[in-house]
């Protein structure tokens, strides 16, 4: 209990720290960053990789509702927590190069958004599943806010106002839950318990999808994500992408199925065939964009999808392939989106046809962010591929004809992930990229970690998998034997 209790408040601790360091939040944030990774890595090798919920911290909180601090970690847990306290360092280092404004509130919010994560991903309450919801939007939103780009208060209102509506859909549908439960508490395995009616389960399904749906994006709710991405600084981008819309995705397979399996039985349906909707649209739209975050940005939509349509195949190679694809996206997109920041800081431009010819110049960077496209498109011996493989196996075991289009996010994305690099790196130098400076320092640092992750993932992803194999069967065992009730 006491391992879990410190994993959770140690960022928030930091983030108190850190807001009153002025110029050294930097350093500041890095220490509380690595020490809860360190943390996490103790915990992982402590975790026995089978069904039960470890670590856990189930204390009173607010007695009169049936509120309780109730968290703990399974394999399902295990693996967004890794992800989480992962790439919160790796995205503290790729700001080393940045001199923001008042850097000390800055660096506090990142960790402060780091705690209402590892809420959500360990919480087994629902009340403070919601706490740790919110608490992530809330540093995020001012991250954008204040340090964002270019008609950032516009985009950002936007993307708030999407979020909130469907955090507030969650509630209505917690709400009801609660008052379902005659136990009268918001427990998770109470409200699994709940012997739901059709109608009932209807309506809780699309109470809790649509919340999960926004934060994911799914089509069509993705419309936020775009001129987020973009206009959001860089490590406010990389939260978003990387760890961030995991909270859809850890939501669906932790809430969604095993409360309203029935729901996504009806619903499921849909919800998959707006999944390779998404697919095929963001592929399409990739195509057309000269912005190079922009293009990362609806590449991500499409992954996104992939995922989703295999969790809502309710088969053990679509759940697994979610879960280790979890992990694969948010190392991959963080390591473009840092590429991006780098020639951005160098050249003032993301614009594909401003580009070219940048390998000449820096042989180091091209060879990195080759090894990140390559992970992206999902090559063999890469981290993309097996997440990939056994998400196609598990919408395929769904039908035939869905994995068929599903498989459109691998070809398209293969073309225009390529055709970014090639634009970007080979060629023809001109003006702009002839002056061009390899990578040096933290950049160097962060990229070198991002590839040798995705190499080793790609190359041995077996203790992923076995991390998340008997949580994820144990859950499916579950929504089967709901559904026949």
């Amino acid at each position: 209990m006491e391992q879990l209790l410190l994993l959770i408040f140690l960022p928030l601790v930091g983030a108190i720290i850190t807001a009153f360091t002025g110029k050294l939040a930097k350093i500041v944030s890095t220490v509380f960053a690595v020490a809860s990774l360190g943390l996490t890595l103790f915990i992982a090798c402590s975790f026995i990789p089978d069904a039960s919920t470890q670590f856990e911290a189930n204390l009173p909180w607010i007695a009169d509702l049936g509120i309780r601090f109730h968290a703990g970690i399974d394999g399902i847990s295990m693996l967004v927590v890794l992800l989480t306290n992962l790439l919160v360092p790796i995205i503290i280092l790729s700001s080393y190069k940045h001199d923001y404004k008042n850097p000390a509130a800055f660096y506090a919010l990142i960790l402060f958004m780091q705690c209402g994560l590892l809420l959500v991903f360990t919480a087994m309450d629902a009340f403070l599943f919601y706490i740790g919801w919110e608490a992530a939007l809330i540093p995020i939103y001012f991250i954008c806010a204040i340090w964002g780009g270019k008609d950032r208060i516009r985009i950002n209102m936007k993307f708030f106002v999407y979020t909130i509506a469907g955090s507030l859909f969650m509630l209505m549908g917690i709400i009801y839950l609660y008052l379902q439960n005659p136990a009268h508490n918001f427990d998770l395995q109470a409200f699994y318990a709940l012997n739901l009616n059709a109608d009932q389960q209807g309506w809780i399904f699309w109470a809790f999808f649509i919340a999960f749906a926004i934060k994911m994006p799914i089509f069509p709710f993705h419309t936020w994500q775009p001129d987020t991405y973009t206009a959001a600084p860089t490590q406010g981008t990389m939260l978003l992408s990387g760890i961030m819309l995991k909270m859809g995705i850890y939501g669906l397979i932790r809430w969604l199925l095993p409360i309203v399996p029935h729901g996504v039985q009806e619903w499921g349906n849909l919800a998959i065939i707006l999944s390779i909707i998404g697919i095929v649209y963001a592929s399409l739209i990739a195509f057309t964009q000269k912005d190079a975050k922009r293009l990362v940005a609806y590449s991500s939509i499409a992954h996104v999808g992939l995922i989703s349509a295999g969790i809502f195949a309710l088969n053990q190679q679509g759940m697994q392939g979610a879960m280790v694809q979890m992990l694969s996206h948010g190392i991959n997109v963080v390591g473009l989106f840092f590429v991006l920041d780098i020639i951005f800081s160098r050249l003032k431009t993301n614009k594909i046809e401003e580009l070219g010819g940048i390998a000449k110049s820096a042989p180091q960077l091209a060879i990195v962010f080759l090894i990140i496209v390559l992970g992206t498109v999902a090559l063999p011996g890469t981290n993309g591929f097996i997440g990939e493989f056994l998400l196609l196996m598990g919408v395929y075991n769904y039908s035939i004809w869905a994995a068929a289009i599903a498989g459109l996010t691998i070809i398209f994305g293969a073309v225009y992930m390529l055709r970014m690099y090639q634009n970007i790196m080979l060629g023809k130098t001109n003006s702009l990229t002839i002056t061009f400076t390899d990578i040096k320092g933290t950049e160097k640092l962060v990229l070198y970690i991002i590839c040798v992750l995705i190499i080793v993932l790609g190359v041995y992803p077996k203790p992923l998998l076995h991390l998340t194999e008997a949580s994820v069967q144990h859950l499916l065992e579950q929504v089967n034997q709901k559904l026949k009730q």
